[in-house]
């Protein structure tokens, strides 16, 4: 009696390892599927009026795509791939990668940088832009980058970008001017342990 629940448990043990390791390699299968679809929409020649990626295709597929899309110079149509990536309510993984590097593709153009390094654009320079011009991208940006950090406040990618939107285009901020007509009210406190002073 004692072997054969000996054995069971054995079968049992089995079975599950078996199974575990059919759905790793399925998911694995799955993984390399998907890896492969978005190497070769990276590797696509991109033309700067291409339409962005079906919605059938899987969300990092369409991620792909955008980037290919933004590096291109087609920002029109990276825009729209990003967008519909974008899920308000939903912050997950994908959308906030989609929303961080619309961000980034705002401020490159507003600070009239030429794409990355690698980037197969030949129109996407636009040489430096006017202030008018430039100045509601980098806000554009400035916005993205803070619903980012109202997501995940400890993104450190969006904040130093949103730092660095906010040096080409700082925020006018009423600076605190004292008045020096204006009399300071002061009071005398008295402190255990302290010396008697004059506090503003």
């Amino acid at each position: 009696m004692r072997r054969h629940s000996v054995h069971g448990f054995f079968a049992v043990a089995a079975l599950v390892c078996a199974g575990v390791a059919l759905a790793q390699g399925l998911r694995l299968r799955q993984t390399i599927t998907l890896n492969q679809q978005i190497a070769a929409t990276a590797e696509a020649p991109v033309e700067p009026d291409a339409a962005p990626a079906a919605r059938d295709a899987p969300r990092e597929v369409r991620l792909a795509r955008a980037v290919s899309l933004s590096r291109a110079g087609a920002h029109d149509a990276a825009f729209k791939s990003y967008s519909g990536l974008i899920e308000p309510g939903r912050p997950d993984a994908i959308g906030r990668e989609a929303l961080f590097n619309l961000g980034n593709m705002y401020l490159r153009q507003g600070m009239g940088q030429p794409p990355e390094p690698g980037d197969t654009a030949t129109a996407a320079a636009p040489g430096l832009r006017s202030a008018a011009e430039a100045s509601p991208l980098v806000e554009l940006a400035k916005q993205r980058y803070r619903d980012l950090l109202r997501m995940n406040p400890d993104d450190w990618d969006a904040r130093y970008n949103l730092e660095r939107a906010l040096r080409v285009a700082p925020e006018e901020q009423p600076a605190f001017a004292e008045d020096e007509n204006v009399p300071v009210e002061r009071r005398r406190v008295l402190l255990r342990g302290m010396e008697p002073g004059d506090l503003p």
